[in-house]
């Protein structure tokens, strides 16, 4: 099986799978079970200043968004940052650290933004032995109205100033964490290396309120009647997460800068998408909260038989995909496609027709014995109907060849299929293979 060992900011791991800042890195007993089950490392969910304690709430914490067979689709949630006193978990990062030396551990911190609460609080992070800290720029509910997480990472030029102090105060790696909650996120990405970061890590979760309870009319989750906007992930937030790295991965500004990719991380797939846009590797949460620590087997097993048949190692696939990921005036206009139906796997439930028909281009035709067909005049290939097939790979997209027809039709048709007659879907060519 293909190596997985990670070598991140001169952090090495035994895989790029870490556990993202959370409710399942918030106790020395969580992070120990995480280590067994065979995670690569963990980000310890994020730690403030001494002083008043933390005051969570007593009632429901987290929303969700299900598909039609009730799969988590997002989760939101109101939890703040740790509500244990800092000095337990500084002791417990300490001892975990001690028995598993070769697994990745980072530490979140949110303080005040003030010289002296970051200068104060880091000394006592160093002395753990912990590999790196993660600035918490990016937590949009509940501490950003105190001024911290994503009121921060809103603001590039706060940003950049701290992320010097941390620089300026520890011999630690700083990673900063940045919100998806913002405009450009490559300004902040930018502010971060100007302010000599080692490494940034996104999404953080995005400022959301997934439902309303129409009996109550109180937002999910509901506190005594009252509802608060809250942190949104799971695997509904990879597209955003994906677009966000890429931008940071292809921006002249920081190109270069490691990235630490976070947002809906579910399959080793999911984390392949992320490496292959520019991450150096991935955090995950809701899929351990849903599924338990055991997925990470799935992950690694995964990710090392896709990098086996490719023939590439871990450091191969990082930003293998970056340079294709382009500006939308830069595509090229010449290139054609066409939808093509496979009637043989076609189970003739008309979404195709109908999706077209009615919202888009009227380039599917339907004869009186409910069979499907493509008309290539009309097509744009917009492939809204490869999107709404129940049926994988009943409906594809094939590349045009200019001047290529279709012998039966007339019309242009894909490189690969221009004679009908051999077409794999031709009845007659199905017999004759019988």
């Amino acid at each position: 099986m293909a190596d997985l060992t990670s070598n991140f900011l001169g952090i090495k791991s035994p895989n790029p799978f870490w556990l993202a800042s959370a409710p399942p890195t918030d106790k020395q007993y969580n992070v120990e079970r995480a280590f067994e089950a065979g995670w690569g490392g963990v980000v310890w969910k994020t730690l403030g200043a001494e002083g008043p304690p933390v005051v969570n709430v007593n009632g429901p914490r987290y929303g969700a968004i299900y598909g039609a067979d009730r799969r988590l689709l997002g989760l939101n949630n109101i939890e703040l940052i740790t509500d244990r006193p800092l000095e337990v978990n500084l002791r417990e990062i300490k001892e975990v650290k001690r028995k598993w030396p070769d697994r990745a551990m980072i530490v979140s911190l949110m303080v005040p933004c003030e010289e002296e609460a970051w200068k104060a609080i880091l000394p006592l992070v160093e002395e753990t032995g912990a590999d790196a800290i993660e600035l918490n720029c990016g937590c949009p509910h509940g501490m950003s109205e105190r001024g911290m997480g994503a009121a921060v990472g809103q603001a590039p030029d706060l940003i950049e100033m701290i992320t010097r102090w941390c620089k300026q105060t520890t011999r630690m790696p700083v990673i900063v964490k940045l919100t998806p909650n913002i405009t450009d996120v490559r300004a902040p990405a930018r502010a971060a290396k100007a302010g000599g970061a080692d490494a940034v890590s996104l999404i953080n979760t995005i400022s959301s309120i997934t439902s309303v309870n129409l009996d109550t009319f109180s937002p999910e989750p509901s506190i005594d009647g009252k509802g608060s906007h809250g942190g949104y992930c799971g695997p509904a937030v990879k597209p955003i997460a994906l677009n966000m790295v890429a931008e940071i991965a292809r921006d002249p500004e920081t190109a270069g800068l490691p990235i630490s990719g976070i947002g809906g991380v579910t399959t080793w797939r999911d984390a392949a998408e992320f490496l292959a846009l520019g991450a150096g590797n991935v955090q995950v949460c809701t899929a351990a909260m849903t599924y338990g620590f055991k997925i990470v087997e799935e992950l690694k097993s995964g990710l090392s038989q896709y990098l086996d048949e490719q023939g590439m190692s871990l450091d191969d696939l990082v930003g293998r995909a970056t340079p294709n990921v382009t500006d939308w005036q830069y595509l090229n206009l010449n290139y054609v496609t066409k939808a093509r139906i496979d009637q043989y796997a076609c189970i003739k439930c008309g979404r195709c027709y109908a999706a077209c028909e009615d919202t888009s281009h009227q380039a599917i035709s339907m004869s009186a014995d409910r069979t499907f067909e493509v008309i290539d005049a009309e097509c744009v290939a917009c492939n809204l109907c490869v999107n709404v097939c129940p049926v994988d790979g009943c409906i594809t997209m094939e590349e045009l060849a200019a001047g290529e027809q279709d012998l039966r039709t007339g019309k242009p048709v894909s490189k690969e299929y221009a004679n009908w007659t051999t077409h794999p879907n031709n009845p007659a060519t199905v017999e004759a293979a019988e």
